[in-house]
């Protein structure tokens, strides 16, 4: 009886053996998933240098060299008067502090530790930093819907994902870098709450969400989307207390937290965004209230008490939709953000809101764009909702609606393809953990079977060669047999349960892994060729972080026969404006350039990247639409003394301020009503050769983009464009050019003196000499009067 004992014993510290063993394995692999993700975002900084990429992360970069000089206070009181002139800018109110935050508390740390890294290397290195733990929050909440394997496939998926890349990638410090790790971390700790039904998590939860809303706008996500799980799970039967206890610290703690970030304020229960979260609030206290009542009366009493909560709880939710409604009915939006009116209406920002139209990435995405962010993962998400369901859990049920939502806002702004990423590597993870466990299943299968049949023919013939032996201790055996038969019988009145156990446990599990079951050669076959799927999409991805999104937009480069060439225009043309003009001049410019001009430059600017005040754009838009002499009034009237234009036409740049002139127009156009878009099209085309409109060739934006064009080859030929320019020999009567770039991307002038007003002066000084001259000469004649 002893040596079952030391078997199970043995048995049982196999099993901790293994356990250990697998931990340690998964630590060491999710160690490895974080490198590989912070190193394939480092191209940029290997092919180029450590710099700062785009338009915003400038912003933010200036902001935290403020917050770490200044510190936090002064820092929520800054008043930017370098920009929005002359209305200025409170950045501590109008901006999402948490990557500033962050970045700061990083510089302090590291510079606590006696290592000197300066705010701008921290800055670089923020995004990458975090999608690592991205990768491992996303590891966490796969890990709570559909087991390790799972969580394993799917940050590994994440951490090379070119959607997420695009956003991440070292110098890229957007608010972006740190908002999709809250994102994932959020909805890990919501589900992580629906399993386990404990409030410490909730808590978490909750903080996560005010981490996220210090982040990113796109925190408006969060608060739809899982109130859309909640009502999902009410309406389906799948309401628990665990649920009650994940949804109602949320919307409880996560609101006043969120009103305390000064950008948000009021309006996280001001504006529409955030109306759904309440009203699934009372239904889940409504619903909550039914399941207790049906707990403590008698059916019958509880029909008569279900209606009476059901009614009240309508005639609650009605009187907080009227009080809604009227909060919002004086707002022409209804209480709905532009953007958010974009994305429920994608033609709504090309008919109300051209500002946003304008923006690149507001655009809806290509097929192609889908395949060249998400590769293979678009094939394998279909297998990874199917696996959801089997079976389906309220983890698994979140995975799919947060996959939905997502597939569409992606659809409507090309931007969103960052947040449809995480749950694309999500359901592809699940896939193909789900495939990889039914292929190595079947290869274990077979090759135990395999190896059972070569041990029973072995055995077969070991019995053929012995069978002397057996008969010669036949009666030892009867011996033992009889000595054994009392144990034998005293054993059978456990036959039965053993018999009913045996058949109702594993016949079933049997049934399963016969359907699982596939041929040894299928399975190898399978294997090998979702290993060369991965080796596509491992290639695929290091293409993407190396070639498509690490080139910083500040510094440009191409390739051709003479080998590479690098266009550094930008940083020429802003360290020209830092060297060679007063602290206090006033750059226009289209708004595209504006925080890079203040950050670069340090240079007072119209407009910026920040879009706040349409009518201030809609100016400078009008400004640069107009003729010369109307266009100089308006930037004189706006103490303006420099204009500077970006100009590809030369080198083939294509993001140049001539593509965007038309955005200019309607900008201008639904402000100012003598600006109109057909004034500037032949026909319905847009063109700048000898059949582009009168109103083009004379518009402020064509001078100043096409002055002395003609004498860069003698034909003024266009290569963004494709043809010669229509107007070539011009002269500037109000501007003056004071700087060219050496590619002539980027041209700066200066706003001439106001001649009228220099002759009056000069007529009068000269009216005045000469009549002093012949008062002075009379007096000579007659000296007594």
């Amino acid at each position: 009886m002893a040596e079952p004992e030391v078997s199970s014993a043995t048995a049982g510290g196999g099993g901790r053996l293994r356990n250990a063993f697998g931990g340690v394995l998964c630590a060491f692999t999710l160690l490895l998933i974080g490198v590989v993700a912070f190193s394939i975002r480092l191209f940029s900084v290997i092919k180029y240098e450590s710099v700062i990429h785009e338009f915003d992360p400038y912003f933010n970069f200036r902001v935290t060299q403020f917050l770490s000089k200044n510190g936090i206070y002064e820092f929520w009181n800054w008043f930017d008067d370098r920009t929005w002139y002359p209305l200025g800018r409170v950045i501590g109110g109008t901006v999402y502090p948490g990557l500033t935050l962050t970045a700061g508390t990083i510089w302090w740390l590291v510079n606590s530790l006696n290592i000197p890294l300066s705010v701008e290397t921290v800055c670089v290195f923020t995004a990458p930093i975090f999608s690592a733990n991205a990768a491992w929050a996303t590891y966490l909440l796969t890990k709570e819907a559909k087991g390790t394997g799972a969580g394993l496939m799917a940050a590994a998926i994440l951490a090379m994902v070119p959607s997420y890349i695009s956003r991440s990638v070292a110098g890229s410090y957007d608010n972006e870098a740190v908002a999709i790790f809250a994102l994932i971390f959020t909805f890990y700790l919501y589900v992580k709450t629906l399993n386990t039904g404990s409030l410490f998590y909730a808590t978490l939860n909750a903080l996560s969400y005010f981490y996220m809303v210090c982040s990113w706008g796109g925190y408006t996500f969060i608060i739809n989307l899982i109130p859309m799980h909640v009502l999902l799970c009410i309406v389906t039967g799948r309401y628990s207390s665990r649920l009650y206890i994940a949804y109602a610290p949320l919307v409880i703690l996560g609101t006043l937290l969120a009103a305390l970030v000064p950008v948000v304020g009021f309006n996280a229960v001001m504006t529409s965004e955030h109306f759904a979260s309440f009203l699934v609030f009372i239904i889940l206290h409504v619903v909550a209230l039914v399941y207790y009542i049906k707990g403590l009366l008698s059916p019958r009493l509880f029909k008569v008490a279900m209606t009476l909560v059901i009614s009240v709880g309508l005639a609650v939710c009605f009187a907080v939709v009227a009080v809604l409604v009227a909060l919002v009915a004086s707002s022409p939006t209804k209480g709905w953000s532009g953007r958010s009116l974009s994305l429920l209406d994608p033609t709504y920002a090309s008919k109300y809101i051209p500002i946003i139209a304008s923006v690149s990435e507001h655009q809806p995405p290509t097929w192609p764009s889908y395949f060249m962010d998400i590769n293979v993962l678009a094939f394998l998400i279909p297998a990874g909702i199917i696996s959801c369901f089997l079976p389906l859990s309220d983890a698994s049920s979140f995975m799919v609606l947060y996959l939905v939502t997502a597939v569409y806002f992606s659809g409507v702004m090309v931007r969103l393809m960052l947040v449809l990423a995480p749950a694309a590597c999500i359901l592809s993870g699940i896939a193909l953990s789900e495939v990889f466990g039914v292929l190595t299943r079947s290869i274990k299968f077979q090759l135990s079977k395999l190896f059972d049949d070569t041990s029973a023919a072995v055995s077969a013939s070991g019995d053929s060669s012995t069978e002397s032996s057996t008969n010669s201790t036949k009666s030892e055996n009867r011996n033992e047999k009889s000595e054994t038969a009392p144990k034998e019988k005293t054993s059978k009145k456990n036959r039965k349960k053993e018999k009913e156990v045996a058949e109702s446990v594993p016949v079933k599990t049997k049934k399963e892994k016969r359907l699982v079951v596939l041929p040894f050669e299928l399975s190898i076959m399978g294997i090998l060729l979702l290993i060369v799927l991965g080796g596509f999409y491992v290639v695929h991805c290091v293409w993407a972080a190396a070639e498509a999104y690490s080139a910083p937009s500040i510094v440009l480069t191409s390739r051709s026969r003479d080998g590479l060439h690098v266009f550094d225009d930008f940083r020429e043309a802003y360290a020209w404006l830092s060297h060679n003009t007063d602290v206090d001049d006033k750059v226009a410019s289209w708004w595209d350039y504006g925080y890079q001009t203040t950050a670069m430059a340090n240079r007072t600017v119209i407009v910026d990247n920040n879009t706040w005040n349409n009518t201030h754009i809609a100016t400078v838009g009008t400004a640069m639409s107009s003729p010369e002499k109307a266009a100089w009034e308006i930037f004189n009237s706006l103490d303006v003394k420099y204009v500077l234009v970006v100009f590809g036409g030369l080198v083939g740049y294509p993001s140049d301020d001539i593509n965007k002139f038309l955005w200019m127009v309607r900008i201008g156009g639904g402000v100012f009503p003598h600006i109109k878009e057909p004034d500037y099209l032949r026909d319905g085309n847009y063109r700048v050769d000898a059949q582009a409109t009168p109103t083009m060739l004379n518009c402020l934006m064509y001078k100043l983009c096409y002055y002395r064009f003609v004498e860069t080859d003698g034909k003024g030929f266009d290569r963004v464009r494709g043809y010669e320019i229509g107007k070539k020999h011009f002269r500037l009567t109000h501007f003056e050019e004071v700087f060219t770039t050496h590619h002539w991307m980027v041209r700066i002038y200066k706003l001439k003196p106001q001649k009228n007003r220099v002759r009056g002066k000069l007529k009068k000084l000269k009216s005045n000499a000469k009549t002093s001259s012949t008062l002075a000469a009379g007096r000579k004649k007659n000296p007594w009067q």
